[in-house]
């Protein structure tokens, strides 16, 4: 990727070459460790340049931590409309919320780096924090603005303040721009399906399989940026805007997810389902059946039979393997110089996005306890025989779960966001080597969310408590008049529900929120070069910024009636700082033999802390220092040596403070469920687990269960500490050469987090730890671990510590091939040398690298690389090849290590290396117009094929679609106009 470092007297000048085909596309460490003669952008004059991870003002890029940068070249080779997708190739990033991922989703996207949390990962845009922290969304940015995205490893708190522990992600936008600019560009997915043993898997099932061939997932992007000078170069307005349209794409549409997978012994795969049925599943809670799973009859006659596998439903085809997605974005960017000494600037930038997730109909889910008369009408007397025992044919009501699937139409969750972010500010020259910037950011996220199709348990409920007037099934509800519009369901027979009915049991819940971030914040930024402060053995005197910054952030988040019965519950909270901060720069001895430079910077910032609930009076306060120390020696030019230390801090986000506790759906599966439990009767009765429940215990269906989530007001900053060393090649005896080589160690202590349900489950299995086994929450009545009264306790708290470290390798070279052009090489790899958490003080830790699912989620390969190499014609014209490459990992389960222990799985006990190939090319026409085309997976590789139970978070369709390439081989064109 070209790095094109412009200050801003340089920006008119180069946007219109952005695209042109002698650009080089390349990842560096930082822009300026290009090799020699490389490209950069930069102009004779000018002004100093943003560096992120600094405050420092220089005229150049050269970075004292690690950092890696990406282009707007090599955005287009890859043919991102999304920014996440292009950082989640960078070997440092592990993906997170992402288009692929539905059932869950909130319709955002979001980055993690060093596999450590998007939390820990501070976003901004030109140096200023993008979005209030709880709600960033990549998604805002505009892609048509975009110059580099800055990647700076481990902590930066002491320069930005919290959340940045494992790093920081700058994305640079062009605000300054003279012309017309639009591009436009469209794509698809195209795969065949020729997994032959995984067809075979699903035929025998009687699933339907998906398509040979297929074409689908379309996305169009079109963006348009305009600017103008004026007032002899005084002043610029920048105006931008965009659209952005997906497709979706079904599961039933790949052979990787048209049904869900289940392990079938030790080494084959067999079809999943889940036990909520259209033929109707029953668990009675009381009565002679008492926990034993019954269905209705497949003949579709009004009678009971023994549950088993070959009821099972299959919930994958209808669930989307990329959501639909529409966006649209604006904004501006406008600066006047009055003076030296003062320049106005403001921005506003705004985005709409709306998206859908969809996932399986609904049902009457295990789980919810329904009360159905013992004479209800619609069933059969075997039926109410079975249910009530001697009570059948009262009006007693019977408690029982039941799984009903209303196969008629598939849940959608309607997701919309509309954020806005605007600027104002002043800076200037003081004299003397001294400047100033005031400034006033304050971003807003307005979220609204409908869930529809989904069955609304009051209803259900009401339409199950049946009587029969004048010969008639009626609902209780509509004898005494509390719903006149109840209409009964006829859950007792197969496909019994008439649509009719399920409409009657839809009820849309609506939930929302809204976050607002307000900064206010000034620096003073000096030359001490220009006071004649200058160490004796350097040219260059010390640099020194001084700041203040006020940050305010609130949230508040609400929910309609139908919400709050399914859980929801409202939050509201309020997180002020006040913050002081300082950095100073030193050139300690420059252009002297094995010194040709050694510099010192050190930072430091005070924060104070106030925490508000409005809901509740509560409020909390703290005070925290974070600091940093950072020293680079160059003993001649061609050589430069860095180290860095920081100590940073992550305060609780209103989230993790204030949100209240409700239930959601985890994967796992209970232990102590089923007839032959793999848990001993000892075990599980430190769950909650009675002698009479020990072997009736009702599976979690589709292997989802359920854990409790929620806030928590004592939660306390958790603490990083980074530790980087490098070197940087850049050899005047070969100019277009370059090689970093960085070592990063980072720490996070008392992190905020929760004992993961699975985790507990785990631990409590293999080792009766108390602390584990006391987290179950069973049902009394059934003792399962799923719906409204059986849970798993995940809450908030500040537990262990999270560790990494490894070293990054970024080498770049360009090959002159005389007439022919050049050939540019570039690669950048991460070689992970620990992913290490503790759960808790003191009861020991786990290490990840190499190591995937259950306990340690998405795949932690040992290496990782993206190469790119690009062929530069002499008749502007270019050919880029890139090669992405993931190492093997092994299932955790199969480790030794007692945290990681649990259900084996030899079919899936190792994903192998992958290895994935991107062609792209570009032709100019003219000065003013750019063609460029490109394949993604060129060879069409099929990603791997997961158990659905081992899958964790951002796992989906049977594989982890952030990380390999779930739809195949990807195809776009695009064009950009230049006036």
């Amino acid at each position: 990727m070209i790095y094109r470092i412009r200050a801003a007297g340089a920006i008119a000048a180069a946007c219109g070459a952005l695209l042109t085909s002698t650009a080089m596309a390349q990842v560096a460490s930082s822009p300026a460790d290009l090799p020699q003669g490389a490209p950069t952008g930069t102009d004779e004059g000018s002004a100093d340049i943003l560096v992120t991870g600094t405050r420092i003002k220089r005229a150049d890029l050269n970075s004292n931590s690690p950092l890696t940068a990406v282009d707007s070249q090599e955005i287009q080779y890859q043919g991102a409309t999304t920014a996440e997708a292009v950082l989640n190739r960078l070997p440092q990033f592990t993906a997170d919320a992402n288009e692929n991922v539905s059932n869950g989703s909130d319709g955002t996207a979001n980055v993690n780096l060093r596999n450590l949390g998007s939390s820990r990962v501070l976003t901004l845009i030109n140096g200023q924090r993008m979005l209030p922290q709880q709600a960033v969304d990549i998604n805002f940015i505009p892609s048509a603005l975009i110059e580099r995205i800055d990647v700076v490893s481990g902590g930066a708190s002491a320069v930005y303040g919290s959340d940045a522990l494992a790093g920081v992600v700058n994305f640079v936008l062009r605000n300054k721009f003279d012309g017309l600019r639009i591009d436009a560009q469209a794509g698809f997915a195209q795969h065949i399906n020729d997994n032959k043993d995984i067809r075979a898997v699903q035929a025998a099932r009687g699933y339907a399989l998906a398509p040979r061939q297929v074409a689908d997932g379309g996305k169009q992007d079109i963006n348009a940026v305009f600017g103008k000078t004026f007032l002899d170069g005084r002043a610029n307005i920048t105006l931008y805007g965009g659209y952005r349209h997906f497709d979706p794409v079904l599961q039933s549409n790949r052979d990787v997810s048209s049904c869900g997978i289940n392990p079938d012994g030790d080494s084959a795969f067999v079809c999943g389902g889940s036990s909520n049925t259209p033929f109707g599943t029953f668990v009675p809670l009381a009565g002679p059946n008492q926990g034993r799973t019954l269905t209705n009859a497949k003949d579709g006659s009004r009678t009971w039979v023994p549950y088993d596998n070959s009821f099972a439903y299959n919930f994958s085809p209808t669930n989307y393997f990329q959501r639909s997605d529409e966006r649209y974005t604006g904004g501006g960017f406008a600066s006047f110089k009055i003076a030296d000494a003062a320049e106005a600037y403001g921005s506003l930038m705004y985005m709409k996005d709306h998206t859908f997730s969809q996932v399986a109909p609904s049902a009457l889910f295990q789980g919810t306890t329904f009360n159905i008369p013992c004479n209800n009408p619609l069933a059969s007397t075997s039926q109410l025989n079975a249910l009530c025992g001697a009570n059948a044919g009262t009006g007693t009501l019977q408690p029982a779960f039941i799984g009903y699937r209303l196969a008629i139409a598939p849940r959608r969750d309607d997701l919309r966001h509309e954020d806005y972010r605007y600027t104002a500010g002043l800076r200037g020259d003081l004299g003397s080597g001294f400047s100033y910037d005031v400034g006033f950011l304050q971003s807003r996220v307005k979220f609204d969310e409908t869930y529809l199709n989904n069955v609304d348990n009051v209803k259900a409920q009401r339409a199950l408590d049946v009587v029969t007037v004048g010969g008639v099934p009626t609902c209780r509800s509509v004898v005494n008049g509390t719903d006149p519009a109840c209409i009964p369901v006829n859950v007792f027979q197969a496909n019994g529900v008439t649509s009719e009915q399920a409409q009657y049991l839809f009820s849309p819940s609506n939930t929302g929120s809204r976050n607002r971030q307000t900064v206010y914040s000034g620096t003073i930024s000096g030359d001490l070069g220009k006071l004649g402060i200058t160490s004796p053995f350097a040219t260059a005197g010390a640099s020194l910024v001084l700041g203040a910054e006020r940050r305010i952030e609130t949230l508040r988040a609400f929910g309609d009636a139908v919400a709050q019965q399914g859980g929801f519950r409202d939050s509201d909270g309020r997180i002020a700082v006040n913050e002081g901060y300082g950095e100073l720069e030193v050139p300690l001895v420059q252009d002297r033999p094995f010194f040709h430079d050694l510099t010192i910077n050190g930072a430091a910032r005070y924060s104070a802390y106030k925490n508000t609930q409005g809901s509740t009076g509560f409020g909390s306060k703290y005070n925290v220092w974070t600091y940093k120390g950072e020293l680079t020696w160059s003993p001649v030019r061609d050589i430069r040596m860095r180290a860095s230390y920081n100590h940073a801090i992550r305060a609780p986000n209103i989230g993790e403070l204030f949100a209240a506790q409700s239930i959601g759906n985890v994967s796992a599966q209970d232990p102590c469920s089923g007839a032959t439990p793999a848990a001993s009767a000892a075990v599980c009765s430190l769950t909650g687990v009675t002698a009479a429940q020990y072997g009736n215990i009702i599976a979690c269906p589709a292997d989802t269960c359920s854990g409790q989530f929620g806030g928590n007001r004592n939660v306390k900053p958790e603490t990083g500490d980074t530790y980087t060393i490098g070197l940087v090649l850049t050899p005047r005896q070969m100019k277009a050469f370059s090689l970093s080589i960085d070592y990063f160690n980072i720490k996070v202590k008392d992190y905020i987090s929760s004992v993961a349900p699975q985790l507990a489950i785990t631990q409590c299995a293999q080792t009766s730890d108390p602390f584990f086994c006391n987290l179950f929450n069973r049902d009394p009545r059934s003792g399962a671990i799923f719906g409204d009264q059986g849970y798993v306790i995940s809450t908030t708290v500040n537990t262990g510590y999270l560790k990494t470290s490894g070293i990054d390798v970024t080498a770049d070279y360009t090959l002159e091939l005389g007439g022919a052009g050049r050939i540019n090489m570039n690669i950048v790899g991460t070689w992970l040398n620990e992913q290490v958490s503790q759960p808790l003080p003191g009861l020991g830790s786990y290490d990840c690298k190499g190591l995937y699912g259950y306990t340690c989620g998405q795949p932690n390969p040992e290496w990782r690389h993206v190469a790119r190499a690009t062929w530069m014609l002499p008749d502007d014209a270019t050919l880029s090849l890139s090669w992405r490459h993931l190492g093997a990992t092994k299932l955790s389960s199969l480790s030794d290590n007692s945290f990681l222990e649990g259900t084996p799985s030899i079919i899936n006990r190792r994903i192998g290396d992958y290895n994935y190939f991107d062609l792209a090319g570009t032709v100019s026409v003219g000065k003013q117009f750019t063609l460029r085309m490109g394949v993604n997976n060129l060879l069409d590789k099929d990603p791997p094929i997961i158990a659905s139970g081992i899958l964790s978070a951002f796992g989906n369709g049977n594989t982890f679609p952030g990380v390999y390439d779930a739809l195949g081989r990807t195809v776009f064109a695009g064009a950009t106009v230049t006036f």
